[in-house]
Protein backbone atom coordinates (compact mmCIF):
# COMPACT_ATOMS: atom_id res chain seq x y z
CA UNK A 1 0.00 0.00 0.00
CA UNK A 2 1.76 3.25 -1.28
CA UNK A 3 -0.13 5.63 1.15
CA UNK A 4 3.23 8.25 0.56
CA UNK A 5 2.16 8.42 -2.85
CA UNK A 6 -1.64 8.83 -2.30
CA UNK A 7 -1.50 11.51 0.41
CA UNK A 8 1.07 13.77 -1.39
CA UNK A 9 0.02 17.40 -1.80
CA UNK A 10 -2.93 16.80 0.73
CA UNK A 11 -3.21 17.93 4.47
CA UNK A 12 -5.68 16.57 7.35
CA UNK A 13 -8.76 18.59 7.86
CA UNK A 14 -7.86 20.89 5.11
CA UNK A 15 -11.26 22.30 3.95
CA UNK A 16 -10.25 23.82 0.69
CA UNK A 17 -9.06 20.50 -1.24
CA UNK A 18 -11.47 17.91 1.27
CA UNK A 19 -14.27 16.05 -0.25
CA UNK A 20 -15.34 13.84 2.48
CA UNK A 21 -16.16 14.83 6.20
CA UNK A 22 -15.55 11.90 9.19
CA UNK A 23 -17.34 12.19 12.62
CA UNK A 24 -16.89 9.47 15.38
CA UNK A 25 -19.77 9.68 17.31
CA UNK A 26 -20.07 9.88 20.74
CA UNK A 27 -23.49 10.13 23.10
CA UNK A 28 -24.45 13.62 24.36
CA UNK A 29 -21.91 15.46 22.82
CA UNK A 30 -21.42 17.43 20.12
CA UNK A 31 -20.03 16.11 17.48
CA UNK A 32 -16.96 16.74 15.60
CA UNK A 33 -16.10 17.10 12.25
CA UNK A 34 -13.16 16.53 10.34
CA UNK A 35 -12.40 17.13 6.59
CA UNK A 36 -10.49 13.99 5.09
CA UNK A 37 -10.74 13.27 1.27
CA UNK A 38 -11.61 10.19 -0.13
CA UNK A 39 -8.71 8.77 -1.67
CA UNK A 40 -6.53 8.98 1.41
CA UNK A 41 -9.49 7.46 3.51
CA UNK A 42 -9.89 4.48 0.36
CA UNK A 43 -6.23 3.46 0.05
CA UNK A 44 -5.84 3.65 4.06
CA UNK A 45 -8.69 1.48 5.78
CA UNK A 46 -11.31 -0.72 4.44
CA UNK A 47 -13.83 0.14 6.15
CA UNK A 48 -13.74 3.79 4.84
CA UNK A 49 -13.24 1.78 1.17
CA UNK A 50 -15.92 -0.13 1.56
CA UNK A 51 -18.59 2.29 2.43
CA UNK A 52 -17.37 5.04 -0.06
CA UNK A 53 -17.73 2.05 -2.36
CA UNK A 54 -21.44 1.61 -0.94
CA UNK A 55 -22.18 5.30 -0.96
CA UNK A 56 -22.47 8.25 -3.45
CA UNK A 57 -20.28 11.11 -1.71
CA UNK A 58 -21.79 13.52 -3.93
CA UNK A 59 -25.19 13.15 -2.52
CA UNK A 60 -23.47 13.02 1.30
CA UNK A 61 -20.35 13.68 2.15
CA UNK A 62 -20.61 13.10 5.31
CA UNK A 63 -19.29 9.50 7.32
CA UNK A 64 -20.24 9.07 11.10
CA UNK A 65 -18.63 6.24 12.84
CA UNK A 66 -20.05 5.08 16.36
CA UNK A 67 -16.92 4.38 18.45
CA UNK A 68 -16.31 4.04 22.67
CA UNK A 69 -15.47 7.15 23.94
CA UNK A 70 -12.56 6.09 25.74
CA UNK A 71 -10.95 5.15 22.08
CA UNK A 72 -12.06 8.30 20.74
CA UNK A 73 -8.93 10.40 20.39
CA UNK A 74 -7.19 7.11 19.04
CA UNK A 75 -9.49 6.90 15.86
CA UNK A 76 -8.94 10.50 15.31
CA UNK A 77 -4.99 9.84 15.53
CA UNK A 78 -6.46 6.92 12.66
CA UNK A 79 -6.90 9.44 10.37
CA UNK A 80 -4.14 11.73 11.27
CA UNK A 81 -1.65 8.70 10.34
CA UNK A 82 -3.29 8.13 7.28
CA UNK A 83 -1.79 11.59 6.20
CA UNK A 84 1.80 10.32 7.31
CA UNK A 85 3.95 8.45 4.82
CA UNK A 86 4.70 4.73 5.47
CA UNK A 87 8.25 5.45 7.03
CA UNK A 88 6.93 8.31 9.95
CA UNK A 89 3.66 6.29 11.61
CA UNK A 90 6.29 4.20 13.63
CA UNK A 91 7.97 7.32 14.83
CA UNK A 92 4.70 9.38 16.21
CA UNK A 93 4.15 6.65 18.78
CA UNK A 94 5.83 7.74 22.28
CA UNK A 95 4.52 5.12 24.17
CA UNK A 96 3.01 1.51 24.60
CA UNK A 97 -0.73 2.56 25.63
CA UNK A 98 -1.04 5.03 22.84
CA UNK A 99 0.30 2.59 20.66
CA UNK A 100 -2.60 0.49 21.88
CA UNK A 101 -5.05 2.90 21.68
CA UNK A 102 -4.24 3.13 18.02
CA UNK A 103 -3.94 -0.66 17.33
CA UNK A 104 -7.55 -0.91 18.66
CA UNK A 105 -8.69 1.87 16.39
CA UNK A 106 -6.48 0.69 13.48
CA UNK A 107 -8.11 -2.51 14.07
CA UNK A 108 -11.70 -1.70 14.18
CA UNK A 109 -10.97 0.71 11.00
CA UNK A 110 -9.65 -2.22 9.22
CA UNK A 111 -6.75 0.19 8.33
CA UNK A 112 -3.99 -2.62 7.99
CA UNK A 113 -0.86 -0.03 7.46
CA UNK A 114 -1.42 1.73 10.75
CA UNK A 115 -2.23 -1.82 12.71
CA UNK A 116 1.41 -3.25 11.37
CA UNK A 117 3.10 -0.27 12.37
CA UNK A 118 1.46 0.04 15.68
CA UNK A 119 2.58 -3.85 16.07
CA UNK A 120 5.65 -2.81 14.71
CA UNK A 121 6.21 -0.26 17.39
CA UNK A 122 5.04 -2.51 20.65
CA UNK A 123 7.01 -5.66 19.10
CA UNK A 124 10.07 -3.27 20.08
CA UNK A 125 9.63 -2.06 23.18
CA UNK A 126 9.34 -2.95 26.63
CA UNK A 127 6.26 -3.76 28.65
CA UNK A 128 5.17 -3.60 32.14
CA UNK A 129 2.29 -6.50 33.62
CA UNK A 130 -0.57 -4.31 33.09
CA UNK A 131 -0.10 -3.22 29.36
CA UNK A 132 1.13 -7.21 28.59
CA UNK A 133 -2.53 -8.50 29.64
CA UNK A 134 -3.78 -5.47 27.37
CA UNK A 135 -1.61 -6.48 24.37
CA UNK A 136 -2.44 -10.49 24.70
CA UNK A 137 -6.09 -9.35 24.59
CA UNK A 138 -5.70 -7.47 21.29
CA UNK A 139 -3.47 -9.76 20.08
CA UNK A 140 -6.13 -12.59 19.96
CA UNK A 141 -8.44 -10.48 17.06
CA UNK A 142 -5.31 -9.95 14.91
CA UNK A 143 -4.82 -13.37 13.71
CA UNK A 144 -1.51 -13.72 11.85
CA UNK A 145 -0.56 -10.70 12.08
CA UNK A 146 -0.42 -10.96 15.58
CA UNK A 147 2.37 -13.32 15.40
CA UNK A 148 5.50 -10.74 16.27
CA UNK A 149 3.59 -10.20 19.41
CA UNK A 150 2.91 -13.33 20.64
CA UNK A 151 6.45 -14.52 20.45
CA UNK A 152 7.56 -12.59 22.96
CA UNK A 153 4.28 -13.93 25.08
CA UNK A 154 4.09 -17.96 24.20
CA UNK A 155 5.92 -20.18 26.65
CA UNK A 156 9.24 -20.79 25.97
CA UNK A 157 10.52 -24.76 25.46
CA UNK A 158 11.12 -27.18 28.28
CA UNK A 159 14.84 -27.48 26.41
CA UNK A 160 15.04 -23.55 26.72
CA UNK A 161 13.75 -23.55 30.50
CA UNK A 162 16.40 -25.94 31.07
CA UNK A 163 19.51 -23.80 29.51
CA UNK A 164 18.54 -20.46 31.46
CA UNK A 165 18.42 -22.72 34.46
CA UNK A 166 21.52 -24.30 34.57
CA UNK A 167 23.48 -21.20 33.25
CA UNK A 168 21.49 -19.19 36.62
CA UNK A 169 23.14 -22.29 38.39
CA UNK A 170 26.36 -22.01 37.38
CA UNK A 171 26.91 -18.25 37.86
CA UNK A 172 24.83 -18.04 41.61
CA UNK A 173 27.62 -20.81 42.69
CA UNK A 174 30.02 -19.21 40.77
CA UNK A 175 31.30 -21.60 39.07
CA UNK A 176 31.72 -19.43 36.09
CA UNK A 177 34.50 -16.70 37.58
CA UNK A 178 33.23 -12.91 36.72
CA UNK A 179 34.84 -10.06 37.44
CA UNK A 180 32.45 -7.40 36.05
CA UNK A 181 31.57 -5.16 38.74
CA UNK A 182 27.91 -6.43 38.51
CA UNK A 183 28.98 -10.11 39.01
CA UNK A 184 27.40 -9.87 42.53
CA UNK A 185 24.17 -8.20 41.94
CA UNK A 186 23.84 -11.08 39.13
CA UNK A 187 24.53 -13.50 41.31
CA UNK A 188 22.09 -12.56 43.63
CA UNK A 189 19.37 -12.06 40.97
CA UNK A 190 20.32 -15.39 39.69
CA UNK A 191 19.95 -17.15 42.91
CA UNK A 192 16.31 -15.28 43.40
CA UNK A 193 15.17 -15.92 39.93
CA UNK A 194 16.24 -19.62 40.37
CA UNK A 195 14.12 -20.01 43.81
CA UNK A 196 11.36 -18.36 41.75
CA UNK A 197 11.58 -20.68 38.93
CA UNK A 198 11.11 -23.54 41.52
CA UNK A 199 8.12 -21.88 43.28
CA UNK A 200 4.64 -24.06 43.14
CA UNK A 201 1.99 -21.16 44.30
CA UNK A 202 -0.04 -19.79 42.53
CA UNK A 203 2.09 -20.54 38.98
CA UNK A 204 3.15 -23.53 38.14
CA UNK A 205 7.19 -24.86 38.46
CA UNK A 206 8.68 -23.58 35.19
CA UNK A 207 11.51 -26.38 35.57
CA UNK A 208 11.43 -30.06 35.75
CA UNK A 209 13.97 -32.02 37.45
CA UNK A 210 16.10 -33.88 35.39
CA UNK A 211 19.51 -35.83 35.62
CA UNK A 212 21.58 -33.05 33.51
CA UNK A 213 20.49 -30.20 36.26
CA UNK A 214 20.24 -32.54 39.32
CA UNK A 215 24.26 -33.29 38.32
CA UNK A 216 24.95 -29.75 37.74
CA UNK A 217 23.37 -29.08 41.14
CA UNK A 218 25.47 -31.09 42.64
CA UNK A 219 28.75 -29.44 40.97
CA UNK A 220 27.25 -25.91 42.50
CA UNK A 221 26.67 -27.73 45.91
CA UNK A 222 30.94 -28.63 45.56
CA UNK A 223 31.89 -25.69 44.63
CA UNK A 224 30.07 -23.81 47.41
CA UNK A 225 31.53 -26.20 49.79
CA UNK A 226 35.04 -25.88 48.81
CA UNK A 227 35.15 -22.45 48.79
CA UNK A 228 34.14 -22.29 52.69
CA UNK A 229 36.55 -24.72 52.60
CA UNK A 230 39.24 -22.35 51.09
CA UNK A 231 37.91 -19.30 52.87
CA UNK A 232 38.32 -21.07 55.81
CA UNK A 233 42.13 -22.27 55.39
CA UNK A 234 42.87 -18.41 54.53
CA UNK A 235 41.02 -17.22 57.07
CA UNK A 236 43.89 -17.41 59.93
CA UNK A 237 47.11 -15.47 57.34
CA UNK A 238 43.89 -12.69 56.64
CA UNK A 239 42.53 -12.14 59.84
CA UNK A 240 45.72 -10.75 60.85
CA UNK A 241 46.00 -7.96 57.98
CA UNK A 242 41.90 -7.50 56.60
CA UNK A 243 39.94 -9.57 59.51
CA UNK A 244 36.74 -7.25 58.17
CA UNK A 245 37.41 -8.76 54.42
CA UNK A 246 38.91 -12.16 55.71
CA UNK A 247 35.14 -12.44 57.69
CA UNK A 248 33.26 -11.80 54.79
CA UNK A 249 34.62 -13.85 52.48
CA UNK A 250 33.45 -16.37 54.85
CA UNK A 251 30.20 -15.45 55.52
CA UNK A 252 29.46 -14.61 51.88
CA UNK A 253 30.08 -18.46 51.06
CA UNK A 254 27.93 -19.43 53.85
CA UNK A 255 25.04 -17.02 52.86
CA UNK A 256 25.52 -18.95 49.63
CA UNK A 257 25.23 -22.44 51.27
CA UNK A 258 22.84 -21.50 52.91
CA UNK A 259 20.68 -20.15 49.67
CA UNK A 260 21.12 -23.86 47.78
CA UNK A 261 19.78 -25.49 50.75
CA UNK A 262 16.38 -23.86 50.02
CA UNK A 263 16.68 -25.10 46.22
CA UNK A 264 17.86 -28.69 47.04
CA UNK A 265 15.07 -28.85 49.84
CA UNK A 266 12.85 -28.08 46.98
CA UNK A 267 13.51 -30.04 45.01
CA UNK A 268 14.64 -33.33 47.35
CA UNK A 269 17.92 -33.12 47.17
CA UNK A 270 18.84 -32.40 51.23
CA UNK A 271 20.97 -35.52 51.12
CA UNK A 272 23.51 -34.06 49.03
CA UNK A 273 24.21 -31.11 51.31
CA UNK A 274 23.78 -33.40 54.96
CA UNK A 275 26.47 -35.71 53.20
CA UNK A 276 28.77 -32.64 52.53
CA UNK A 277 28.24 -30.68 55.38
CA UNK A 278 29.23 -33.82 57.73
CA UNK A 279 32.54 -34.01 55.45
CA UNK A 280 33.43 -30.81 56.31
CA UNK A 281 32.02 -30.21 59.91
CA UNK A 282 35.05 -31.40 61.92
CA UNK A 283 37.08 -28.87 59.62
CA UNK A 284 34.86 -25.93 60.13
CA UNK A 285 34.62 -26.17 64.15
CA UNK A 286 38.37 -26.77 64.29
CA UNK A 287 38.99 -23.67 62.67
CA UNK A 288 36.13 -21.05 64.22
CA UNK A 289 36.70 -22.30 67.61
CA UNK A 290 40.69 -21.40 67.22
CA UNK A 291 41.71 -18.85 70.49
CA UNK A 292 42.54 -16.50 67.69
CA UNK A 293 38.66 -16.19 66.90
CA UNK A 294 37.55 -16.29 70.65
CA UNK A 295 36.10 -12.27 70.34
CA UNK A 296 35.54 -12.23 66.53
CA UNK A 297 33.86 -13.98 63.45
CA UNK A 298 30.20 -13.75 65.44
CA UNK A 299 28.37 -13.23 62.18
CA UNK A 300 30.07 -16.48 60.72
CA UNK A 301 29.07 -18.51 64.00
CA UNK A 302 25.89 -17.05 64.24
CA UNK A 303 25.23 -18.57 60.06
CA UNK A 304 27.11 -21.31 60.68
CA UNK A 305 24.61 -22.36 63.09
CA UNK A 306 21.58 -21.21 60.36
CA UNK A 307 23.18 -23.31 57.65
CA UNK A 308 23.40 -26.48 60.78
CA UNK A 309 20.16 -26.21 61.43
CA UNK A 310 18.76 -27.23 57.96
CA UNK A 311 21.28 -29.92 58.41
CA UNK A 312 20.03 -30.91 61.52
CA UNK A 313 16.34 -30.43 60.83
CA UNK A 314 16.48 -32.70 57.67
CA UNK A 315 17.93 -35.46 59.25
CA UNK A 316 16.17 -35.32 62.18
CA UNK A 317 12.57 -35.17 60.49
CA UNK A 318 13.77 -37.94 58.45
CA UNK A 319 13.66 -36.27 54.68
CA UNK A 320 17.42 -37.33 54.57
CA UNK A 321 18.03 -40.65 55.37
CA UNK A 322 21.42 -41.63 57.40
CA UNK A 323 23.05 -44.37 59.29
CA UNK A 324 23.13 -44.31 62.95
CA UNK A 325 26.75 -43.89 63.20
CA UNK A 326 26.69 -40.84 60.76
CA UNK A 327 23.69 -39.11 62.87
CA UNK A 328 25.28 -39.51 66.12
CA UNK A 329 28.59 -37.89 64.73
CA UNK A 330 26.84 -34.80 63.15
CA UNK A 331 24.71 -34.41 66.72
CA UNK A 332 27.71 -34.98 68.88
CA UNK A 333 30.10 -32.38 66.70
CA UNK A 334 27.41 -29.80 66.82
CA UNK A 335 25.65 -29.38 69.84
CA UNK A 336 28.55 -28.81 72.09
CA UNK A 337 29.26 -25.67 69.83
CA UNK A 338 25.79 -24.17 68.91
CA UNK A 339 24.87 -24.81 73.13
CA UNK A 340 28.23 -22.71 73.79
CA UNK A 341 27.83 -20.30 71.00
CA UNK A 342 24.03 -19.49 71.97
CA UNK A 343 25.08 -18.88 75.71
CA UNK A 344 27.51 -16.35 74.46
CA UNK A 345 25.20 -14.49 72.66
CA UNK A 346 22.84 -14.41 74.87
CA UNK A 347 24.96 -12.88 77.76
CA UNK A 348 25.29 -9.98 74.56
CA UNK A 349 21.65 -9.37 74.12
CA UNK A 350 21.97 -6.13 75.61
CA UNK A 351 24.80 -5.25 72.49
CA UNK A 352 23.29 -4.11 69.41
CA UNK A 353 26.85 -4.92 67.98
CA UNK A 354 26.24 -8.78 68.11
CA UNK A 355 24.26 -10.96 66.05
CA UNK A 356 21.48 -12.92 67.65
CA UNK A 357 19.84 -16.28 66.82
CA UNK A 358 16.15 -16.23 65.41
CA UNK A 359 13.54 -17.33 67.89
CA UNK A 360 12.04 -19.88 65.43
CA UNK A 361 15.54 -21.24 64.46
CA UNK A 362 16.64 -21.71 68.45
CA UNK A 363 13.03 -23.46 68.52
CA UNK A 364 13.69 -25.94 65.76
CA UNK A 365 16.80 -27.05 66.24
CA UNK A 366 15.89 -27.70 69.63
CA UNK A 367 13.18 -29.70 68.57
CA UNK A 368 15.54 -31.94 65.89
CA UNK A 369 17.84 -32.46 68.27
CA UNK A 370 15.49 -34.30 70.16
CA UNK A 371 13.85 -36.15 67.40
CA UNK A 372 17.55 -37.33 66.50
CA UNK A 373 18.44 -38.37 69.72
CA UNK A 374 15.49 -40.21 70.00
CA UNK A 375 16.04 -42.14 66.56
CA UNK A 376 19.54 -42.97 67.97
CA UNK A 377 20.79 -46.37 69.62
CA UNK A 378 20.72 -46.36 73.50
CA UNK A 379 23.89 -45.82 73.74
CA UNK A 380 24.80 -43.15 71.90
CA UNK A 381 21.75 -41.75 73.71
CA UNK A 382 23.18 -42.15 76.82
CA UNK A 383 26.53 -40.69 75.88
CA UNK A 384 25.10 -37.26 74.81
CA UNK A 385 22.24 -36.73 77.68
CA UNK A 386 25.12 -37.67 80.41
CA UNK A 387 27.14 -34.53 78.28
CA UNK A 388 24.35 -32.54 77.86
CA UNK A 389 23.03 -32.74 82.00
CA UNK A 390 26.64 -32.70 83.06
CA UNK A 391 26.69 -29.25 82.23
CA UNK A 392 22.90 -28.13 82.23
CA UNK A 393 24.11 -26.24 85.20
CA UNK A 394 26.24 -23.79 82.62
CA UNK A 395 23.61 -23.90 79.65
CA UNK A 396 19.94 -23.60 79.56
CA UNK A 397 19.89 -24.57 75.49
CA UNK A 398 19.43 -26.93 74.51
CA UNK A 399 16.31 -28.71 76.68
CA UNK A 400 16.51 -32.27 76.19
CA UNK A 401 14.32 -33.08 78.79
CA UNK A 402 12.20 -34.80 76.53
CA UNK A 403 14.63 -37.11 75.40
CA UNK A 404 16.20 -37.99 78.52
CA UNK A 405 12.33 -38.88 79.80
CA UNK A 406 12.10 -40.54 76.84
CA UNK A 407 15.08 -42.07 77.25
CA UNK A 408 14.43 -43.41 80.76
CA UNK A 409 11.23 -44.70 79.80
CA UNK A 410 12.26 -46.91 76.69
CA UNK A 411 15.34 -47.90 79.05
CA UNK A 412 12.66 -49.01 81.82
CA UNK A 413 10.30 -50.88 79.13
CA UNK A 414 13.56 -52.55 77.40
CA UNK A 415 14.20 -53.93 80.69
CA UNK A 416 10.94 -55.29 81.55
CA UNK A 417 10.51 -57.08 78.16
CA UNK A 418 14.22 -58.66 78.59
CA UNK A 419 13.06 -60.21 82.40
CA UNK A 420 10.54 -63.34 80.98
CA UNK A 421 13.42 -64.01 79.01
CA UNK A 422 16.44 -64.09 82.27
CA UNK A 423 13.45 -65.62 84.08
CA UNK A 424 13.56 -68.64 81.47
CA UNK A 425 17.55 -68.74 82.12
CA UNK A 426 18.50 -66.71 79.22
CA UNK A 427 21.74 -64.73 79.10
CA UNK A 428 20.96 -61.28 78.98
CA UNK A 429 20.99 -59.49 75.24
CA UNK A 430 22.81 -56.03 74.37
CA UNK A 431 19.50 -54.34 73.82
CA UNK A 432 19.91 -54.47 77.80
CA UNK A 433 23.43 -53.14 77.87
CA UNK A 434 23.06 -49.51 79.11
CA UNK A 435 25.94 -47.64 80.21
CA UNK A 436 25.95 -46.07 83.38
CA UNK A 437 22.84 -47.51 84.46
CA UNK A 438 22.22 -50.28 87.03
CA UNK A 439 19.05 -52.40 87.72
CA UNK A 440 17.98 -54.87 89.55
CA UNK A 441 17.04 -58.62 88.02
CA UNK A 442 16.19 -61.36 88.75
CA UNK A 443 18.19 -64.57 88.48
CA UNK A 444 17.57 -68.26 87.92
CA UNK A 445 17.85 -69.27 92.01
CA UNK A 446 15.16 -66.70 92.58
CA UNK A 447 17.11 -64.51 94.24
CA UNK A 448 17.54 -60.77 92.74
CA UNK A 449 21.00 -59.24 92.58
CA UNK A 450 22.49 -55.99 90.48
CA UNK A 451 24.05 -56.27 87.35
CA UNK A 452 25.33 -53.05 85.77
CA UNK A 453 26.53 -51.85 82.74
CA UNK A 454 29.73 -52.74 82.90
CA UNK A 455 29.11 -56.06 84.21
CA UNK A 456 26.95 -56.84 81.90
CA UNK A 457 29.30 -55.88 78.90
Amino acid sequence: METGKVVDGYKFADEATSDVRVCFTRIDEQPEWFPCHSSVLSSGSKYFAEWLGRNDIRSNNCIEVECPRVDYDHHVKVLKLMYLPCESIVESFDSVKSALGVLRASTSLKSELITRSCIDYLESSSWDEKEEEEILEVAQNLGSEALPLLARLQAPSANAVKNVFISAIRFATSMESSFAPFSDDLKTSAQEQIEFMLHEGDDPAMVMMDEDIRSVLKEGLAKLLSTLRTGLDLLASGFDQWPEQAEKRVLHSLVDIDWITNVLTKIEMMNEFVSGWLEISDHVISVVQDKKFSSGLWAVKVKLIEVTGKALDAVGYGSVILPSTSRAHLLKTWLPYIRTTKCWLDGKMKHEAFPQMDVDLSQNIESAMVSMILALPSGDQSDILSEWMLKADQFRYPDLTEAFEMWCYRSKTAIRRLKPRIDNGDKPISLFRVPGLSVQLPVQSGKTRVISAQEGS
